[in-house]
């Protein structure tokens, strides 16, 4: 029953991450970026809510900033990994034949390698920026969703009016864009929600390793990368960083656990 309700506080949680990172910068003045060696590895208090790090910089601050470029990298790859997986997965479901034998050679071929080490692979052959990060992470995030578009599409083409359609010569395009996008937009929206943490996971990760955003820029992954050899004397550091990435991702598994489960309500229904 839980999870047939819509999930407002994950819904309430996520859209003030947002609004923090985003536009509370605006009026909390304090830069990410000022040094103060009196301030260095201060503990949350009023001053630093959340603390100080090594070189005395606000780590409130700090987490703004840094949750702006990890969410712009989630959102970014999620929904181009989501895209591509899109066209790819409709190109098999409705064409068939050779078009999807061979994109299921190039998916199952992507897949052979796991994902993490593909990223690694990746990465380490260029400079981490955002838009390479945003890249990278959208071309080993697309197959679990050209996999479900698939098979969602062949369940499409055999109903009877996509058949009368065909024969009638409509063109294909008009076909995807009038009657396969609105049936195969949930499955859309759950896979782009997926994706989003997958991808905030994925760049905390390789930033985590020294091979992600790389300084001045800040994420929050590279955040808990420089607090990890103070944890035991400064365990904020590590702390809050790694509690946002939980909250959004959090937040959306259960945004994308009630758009799953109203999808299933509507195909039983129609069934």
């Amino acid at each position: 029953m839980l999870l047939k309700k819509i999930p407002y506080i994950s819904i309430f949680v996520l859209v003030g991450i947002f609004l923090l990172c985003f536009a509370f910068p605006y009026f909390y003045t304090i830069s990410a970026y000022k040094l103060d060696p009196d301030s260095i590895l201060l503990a949350p208090s009023f001053k630093h809510i959340f603390g100080t790090d090594r070189l005395g910089r606000d780590l409130f601050a700090r987490l703004m900033q840094g949750g702006q470029v990890s969410l712009i990298i989630g959102v970014l790859s999620a929904f181009i990994a989501s895209f591509v997986g899109l066209i790819v997965g409709v190109s098999a479901g409705f064409f068939r034949g050779v078009v999807d034998k061979s994109i299921v050679v190039m998916i199952d071929l992507f897949l052979t390698f796991p994902t993490f080490f593909l990223l690694l692979a990746l990465i380490s052959y260029v400079n981490a920026s955002i838009l390479v990060l945003v890249i990278v992470i959208s071309i080993t995030g697309w197959m679990g969703m050209a996999r479900m578009i698939r098979s969602e599409s062949f369940a499409i083409s055999k109903m009877p009016f996509i058949k009368i359609l065909k024969i009638a010569k409509v063109s294909p395009v008009k076909i995807i864009l009038k009657y396969y996008t609105p049936l195969i937009a949930p499955i859309f929206f759950i896979s782009f929600t997926f994706g989003v943490s997958g991808a905030i996971l994925a760049e905390s990760g390789l930033s985590f390793l020294g091979i992600g955003i790389t300084p001045p820029q800040i994420s929050w992954g590279t955040i808990i990368s420089e607090g990890k050899e103070v944890i035991d004397i400064a365990w904020w550091l590590s702390f809050f960083p790694g509690f946002f990435i939980f909250l959004v991702t959090y937040s959306l598994i259960n945004i994308s656990d009630y758009l799953q489960t109203k999808t299933n309500e509507k195909e039983i229904v129609s069934v």
